[in-house]
């Protein structure tokens, strides 16, 4: 039977005439079976119409037939069902929405965005709220970002909030004189030092987020709300742990309890709180000049921790006065105003650092200081590549190794190595498998990867990499599978411990010998487990918490490898999975982990004398599933979950003040590689660009993580010596006009490479253009020797401290 033709035709007008009647229909009420109440106003629609472009409304007309609201009173129409809409939407907002809906376009004047952008982020409509943020972003002006950036639901648009951030940075000199400004809720902080040499030395950003931090424990830790900070001021000191504490902890009987100090113990006495109790820290001894590494808008895309760095966050900080600081920032997503002051605090008692009465603004006398006075230089520990947790860590060759792990979408393959003497990362050989929920142990240089899971299933699978090779090799399998095992090196062997194979926590534990490439059972434990903190301690080893599937333990197992025996060991204080095991300066510390319900900040020590565990120093930050080890007499912990946000930063514990911090001491090595980048990028910049040079605000670099405020404490001292010998009588001999290094108040614009031709200059263009190319390069090479200098006297400040 022979085929029958077919008519196909595609009517093109077709979308448009549909439209088109819909929004006729609409205006002239036919058809419509919604009607919207929002003020006093209502509208009529059709449900599928807007259905379609709001998921909001679509989920409202599906699982709600409507509520007729006041009889028919409330609409013109009582038999169609009505919608009351409240919170951010406005009656102009609907409207232009609801016209979107039937035409597919949407004109709205400047004065109507903000309530489109509110109604459109009620509504879910995501194309109209990229549109009006762009638009919104394209028309910022400083005396309107402040209340752009208080947008409702802001922060669910990261790059919205990115880009106004930015803005407000670069502009916020301007921005911090603004009536919007003004009218934010203002934290007011003192900050004291003890010599007028720190005071000098303080780069405002990284003040600004030791601001933040603080403020960040006494509303999370000690459930302090913004309300109560605003009620009086608060006068912080520099700990020894190189956080910010408040002057009511200050321990007492130390020189810097001064009469200042004690009025304000006493005010503070007055207003009482519920500040839970914190163990005082002392003062340091030596100045101190603390920089944070993190930027400005510097945020992930999709990640929690991007989140919560929006919700702590330092939008913009500038310096008013030589010791006056204002500082936008988010408190727990919230704008607020921080005014920073900071305070001279003689000591009551002589004290073994002279205090000069004036201090040089030019630190290029450092080199007339005794060694006692010359400040530790402190930055943050870098953060790994990415966040991670249930990852595998070991020492080895003096660094700290770091093997797969899981973030939030996979099972990772990637090893990296942490250096401390360069703080910074370096990328190694990637394992043969993605393993997360993974522990390794090193025997004699080989680095062994023993189980965990691919995100699918438990491995039985064991690789390994032998010293001074890049290539993972594979080895015999585990007699069993098994993920979040314990695994450690004693005696020239690696023993997997307990584990998870899919059901509960399992009791098996097994010994590999590498020479003869075959694993060997030994004694189960006696709680079958798994997450538990399993290390070599005393000659044995130490089972320390864990979960059997349904609780989270406390008990300890400890393992005689002479006897293939399993004794009881005294219990943890608190009951924890996922907690970090590792023995440091002969004590045995568990760290983090969780209870069952709350990641943990708190450590335990086992006091040998006792046979029991005692309360050890807390956390920077709760983690659970952290995996820890020492490292150049440290005790780092890294990662894990902090009960929110899979962490990519690492702590240690600091044995001179047996505190744990997220930073460290540089080093030469460290400040030459951070130099040797940021300059190679200021000479780049300055070698490309014509009569007005580039800014040495890409003194930033893109070395270690460090930012333009890094170096602005360097840049404030290179400036004056940079000015000091450009203007000596030998330096004006050589030549008439010259490149100045000079610092420009605004914090977003640290220093500037001017050209200060003489403007009555009307000599050929090519001499100038010659002159200007030899100014510079000679500006330059001075400048290279002078920040050279500069830094090893910094760095050699440090390395005391070391």
């Amino acid at each position: 039977m022979e085929s029958c033709g077919y008519l196909k035709f595609t009517d093109d007008s077709m979308k448009s005439n549909f439209l088109q009647s819909l929004s006729t229909m609409r205006k002239n009420r036919l058809f419509c079976d919604v009607v919207l109440l929002v003020e006093n106003t209502e509208i009529h629609a059709h449900r599928n119409v807007l259905a379609c472009v709001s998921p909001q409304l679509m989920e409202l007309f599906s699982t709600d037939a409507g509520t007729l609201n006041g009889g028919p009173t409330a609409a013109s129409d009582a038999k169609l069902p009505c919608y009351r809409l409240n919170g951010q939407i406005t009656k102009h907002g609907l409207m232009y929405l609801v016209e979107y809906a039937y035409t597919g376009s949407l004109e709205v004047p400047d004065e109507m965005i903000r309530d489109v952008y509110l109604a459109a982020w009620q509504l879910k409509i995501d194309s109209v709220v990229k549109e009006c943020a762009r638009h919104l972003v394209s028309e910022l002006e400083p005396d309107i970002c402040i209340e752009t950036r208080s947008l409702p639901g802001i922060e669910r648009n990261r790059r919205f909030v990115q880009e106004v951030d930015a803005y407000i940075a670069k502009n916020f000199h301007l921005v911090s004189e603004t009536a919007g400004f003004l009218q934010l809720p203002c934290v007011l902080i003192e900050v004291l030092y003890q010599t007028r040499q720190e005071m000098s030395l303080v780069a405002e950003c990284s003040l600004g987020r030791l601001v933040i931090d603080w403020i960040r424990r006494q509303m999370t830790d000690e459930d302090i709300s913004v309300s109560a900070l605003l009620e009086r001021s608060h006068m912080l000191y520099l700990a020894l742990d190189n956080s910010l504490q408040d002057c009511a902890d200050l321990p007492p009987g130390q020189e810097s309890e001064s009469d200042l100090v004690q009025d304000y113990k006493r005010l503070v006495l007055k207003c009482p709180s519920n500040k839970k109790y914190r163990k005082a820290l002392k003062t340091p001894g030596r100045p101190r000049m603390i920089l944070y590494s993190r930027d400005i808008g510097d945020r992930s895309d999709a990640t929690d921790a991007a989140e919560t760095e929006m919700d702590w966050s330092l939008v913009g900080c500038s310096k008013l006065s030589d010791h006056s600081y204002v500082a936008l920032v988010t408190l727990n997503g919230n704008l607020a105003r921080l005014s920073i002051q900071l305070r001279l605090n003689i000591p009551t008692t002589p004290s073994p650092i002279n205090t000069p009465d004036v201090m040089s603004t030019s630190v290029s006398r450092d080199e007339d200081l005794d060694e006692c006075q010359q400040p530790e230089l402190f930055c943050e520990v870098a953060t790994m590549s990415g966040p991670k947790c249930g990852l595998g860590v070991a020492e080895l060759e003096g660094k700290l190794l770091v093997c797969g792990g899981y973030d939030r979408a996979e099972c990772l393959r990637s090893v990296e190595s942490y250096c401390p003497e360069t703080n910074s990362w370096t990328q190694q050989s990637n394992m043969g498998e993605a393993r997360g929920r993974v522990q390794i142990a090193v025997i004699e240089g080989t680095v062994y990867a023993v189980g965990g899971c691919n995100g699918t299933t438990e491995l039985d699978s064991v690789e390994y990499l032998p010293k001074s090779e890049r290539k993972w090799k594979k080895m015999c399998k585990l007699p069993l599978a098994r993920s979040n095992a314990g695994v450690c090196a004693l005696n020239g062997k690696i023993y997997c411990i307990g584990g998870w194979n899919g059901q509960s926590g399992i009791k098996q534990c097994d010994v590999l010998k590498p020479d003869e490439n075959r694993w060997f059972s030994i004694a189960p434990l006696h709680t079958g487990r798994y997450q538990a903190g399993v290390t070599a301690y005393g000659g044995k080893l130490w089972v320390v918490g864990g979960s059997d599937a349904w609780n989270c333990l406390g008990s300890v197992e400890v393992y005689d490898v002479e006897a293939n025996q399993w004794t009881l060991g005294p219990s943890l204080s608190t009951a924890r999975r996922g907690c970090g095991l590792a023995e440091y300066n002969g004590k045995l510390y568990a760290v983090g982990g969780s209870d069952g319900s709350h990641s943990l900040n708190t450590t335990e020590c086992y006091d040998e004398e006792s046979k029991c565990w005692i309360a050890g120093p807390n956390l920077t930050s709760p983690r659970s599933n952290v995996s820890v080890a020492v490292v150049q007499n440290r005790l780092y912990a890294i990662g894990g979950f902090s009960g929110k946000t899979f962490l990519s930063t690492v702590e240690y514990l600091d044995a001179a003040t047996n505190e744990w911090t997220t930073f460290v001491p540089q080093t030469s090595a460290n400040i030459d590689s951070l130099l040797e980048n940021s300059l190679r990028a200021a000479l780049q910049n300055v070698r490309s660009s014509s009569s007005t040079s580039s800014s040495p605000d890409h003194l930033s670099g893109n070395g270690g993580g460090a930012n333009e405020t890094t170096f602005k404490p360097i840049h404030t001292a290179l400036n004056n010596e940079y000015n000091r010998q450009q203007h000596s009588p030998k330096a004006m001999a050589g030549a008439k006009q010259d490149i100045l290094f000079t610092s420009v108040p605004n914090s977003a614009k640290t220093a500037l490479l001017e050209d200060e031709q003489d403007d009555h200059d009307n000599g050929d263009l090519s001499k100038s253009n010659t002159a200007t190319k030899t100014a510079q390069e000679n500006s330059i090479s001075l400048l290279q020797q002078l920040a050279a200098n500069k830094c090893t006297e910094i760095a050699t400040a440090g390395n005391h401290s070391s």
